[in-house]
């Protein structure tokens, strides 16, 4: 049984029959429910926060997040992979030559005696955070993505593409964003 009657079935049913009643009292609640609708979709409307005011400032493909390099917080350093330069990343004493360490939004590793580099620690298959420096390897516990300490590129698992690089230098005890 449908509640909508059609209009041959409104013209044969009589006033007395309380039809009267509940076409008004549908009328107001469909709408009541189509005022609450636009209400909702008016509130799913396109960010006007960004670059372009009809919310289309979007990729196409998308890097994963963070592939762009972390920030030690002090802003944006140029080419240095997005570390402010001269911000302090680690100190020298702390990364294991033929190994590394993962501080703050970094992975910093030592290939060879008195050699840093330093790399995102975002892993560039889908965004997880590396959380192992091992056996020459920078570690993805998530899908088991594995990169050089010398160059942030992929050994293997799924990820493509290398990690990010930020350019470092060593001042005085500090390995520091270049």
């Amino acid at each position: 049984m449908t509640d909508v009657l059609t209009e041959t079935e409104a013209g044969t049913q009589s006033e007395g029959q309380g039809f009267c009643c509940s076409k008004t009292r549908r009328a107001v609640l469909l709408g009541a429910a189509g005022a609450g609708a636009t209400a909702v979709l008016a509130a799913c409307g396109t960010d006007t926060t960004g670059t372009n005011p009809n919310g289309s400032d979007f990729a196409a493909d998308p890097e994963p997040a963070g592939s762009t390099g972390a920030d030690a917080g002090g802003g944006s350093g140029g080419d240095s992979g997005g570390a402010a330069g001269g911000a302090t990343l680690a100190l020298a004493a702390d990364v294991p030559s033929g190994g590394g360490i993962i501080q703050g939004d970094y992975v910093i590793t030592q290939p060879t005696s008195g050699e840093y580099k330093a790399f995102s620690k975002i892993c560039t298959h889908q965004g997880c955070e590396v959380n192992e420096v091992a056996d020459g390897t920078i570690n993805c516990p998530c899908h088991g993505a594995k990169f050089s300490i010398t160059d942030g590129s992929p050994t293997s698992g799924p990820a493509q593409k290398a990690l990010t690089e930020t350019q470092v230098k060593v001042d005085g005890d500090n390995i520091v964003a270049a």
